[in-house]
C-alpha cells in the first residue's frame, strides 16, 4: 500500500470514481458521506491524506476541516468545491488545507497531485 486516503463527498458517484481511481494507484481508500463518518474514519484509521469537499449537507467542509485539525494538527487535507467559491477556499487554506480542485475535476490532475501530497 502507497498510503491511505480518505475520500469524504455526499455525492456517492464522486466516492466511487475517486475510490476507483486510488485504489488503482495502489491506496488503502476510505469513504465517508458525512462528518460524522469522516471524523470516526479519521479517529480509527488515521489517514496520510483526505480529499474533502466542501458543499456537504448537515456539517460542512470548513466544520469538517477545524474538527480534524482539533483531533490531528497534521493532518494533510485537499479541498474539492464548486468553481468560483473563493470564499470558502481562502477559509480552508487559512486552517490548513494543502490545495483545491474544482468540480468537475481532472481526474488526472488528483491523481498527480495526491501522489504529490501523499505522506507514506
Amino acid at each position: 500500500m502507497n498510503g491511505k486516503i480518505l475520500i469524504v463527498d455526499d455525492q456517492f458517484g464522486i466516492r466511487i470514481l475517486l475510490n476507483e481511481v486510488l485504489q488503482k494507484e495502489v491506496y488503502e481508500t476510505f469513504q465517508a458521506a458525512n462528518g460524522i463518518q469522516a471524523l470516526e474514519i479519521v479517529d480509527n484509521h488515521s489517514p496520510d491524506l483526505v480529499l474533502l469537499d466542501m458543499k456537504i449537507p448537515g456539517m460542512d467542509g470548513i466544520e469538517i476541516l477545524k474538527r480534524m485539525r482539533q483531533k490531528d494538527e497534521s493532518i494533510r487535507v485537499i479541498i474539492m468545491t464548486a468553481y468560483g467559491e473563493l470564499d470558502m477556499i481562502q477559509k480552508a487554506k487559512d486552517l490548513g488545507a494543502l490545495t483545491h480542485f474544482a468540480k468537475p475535476f481532472d481526474i488526472d490532475d488528483i491523481r498527480k497531485t495526491v501522489k504529490e501530497y501523499i505522506v507514506s
